[in-house]
């Protein structure tokens, strides 16, 4: 059996899920825009330079899930996907999605996105195996602003795969191929564990990379 391991963000989608999450919440009403905004931006540059205070962000982007229930949070959900998700369901990014599916690969979604923008995305793209943020909860269930173990950003990535493939009694040497999929040099960790790496819809700085170390280069949006 093979790997195949996507990112999500900029990856699968052309998109930002979890700032364009931010951008939903302000058109809601939910939080102050002039504020939030400029934290989610500030936030999300700190991504794009690899520099993402993660603990920081969970607590600032969790704020707004921790004030509303369960069921006017999936409510909520639902109308991010149809509105947002949706129209950036492209055709290639699931047809690439289905192919390593039907040739039988065991694929995963591994996103430092949190787990509650993108349980629902992973279904969607017909991914059964999400690894993403965790975020802790309480003994009510109710979301803490705190994260659940290991971060799944940078090296963090690689170490929650470890932990889901030991969880299956598998482990990196037993596949033949592991595919990679992203767009960011804040997967390079992810990247160089690959037999397979695939540089898609590259940043500038790891289609670079990609150039110098051979690596395949795949723009799924072009």
């Amino acid at each position: 059996m093979n790997l195949c391991l996507f990112d999500l963000d900029d990856t699968l989608l052309p998109i930002d899920s979890d700032h364009a999450w931010g951008e939903f919440v302000i058109s809601l009403g939910w939080v102050d825009e002039s504020s939030f905004r400029l934290d989610n931006d500030r936030f999300f540059a700190q991504y794009k330079a690899g520099q993402l205070d993660v603990h920081g962000y969970i607590e600032f982007a969790t704020r707004a899930l921790r004030e509303r229930s369960r069921e006017e949070l999936e409510a909520t959900h639902r109308l991010f996907m149809q509105q947002v998700i949706e129209p950036q369901l492209h055709a290639s990014a699931r047809a690439l999605v289905r192919r390593h599916l039907a040739d039988g690969d065991r694929v995963a979604l591994v996103t430092a996105t949190n787990e509650f923008i993108t349980a629902p995305i992973a279904a969607a793209f017909g991914i059964e195996h999400l690894i993403a943020m965790r975020l802790e909860r309480d003994a009510r269930g109710s979301i803490t602003g705190r994260i659940q173990g290991i971060p799944s950003y940078r090296e963090g990535k690689v170490r929650r795969v470890e932990e889901w493939l030991a969880a299956q009694g598998a482990s990196w040497g037993d596949f033949g191929r592991v595919t990679v999929y992203s767009d960011s040099l804040n997967d390079l960790p992810l990247l160089e564990k690959a037999t397979d790496p695939v540089a898609t819809n590259p940043s500038p700085a790891l289609s670079a990379l990609a150039d110098r170390r051979g690596w395949r280069t795949l723009n799924l949006f072009t």
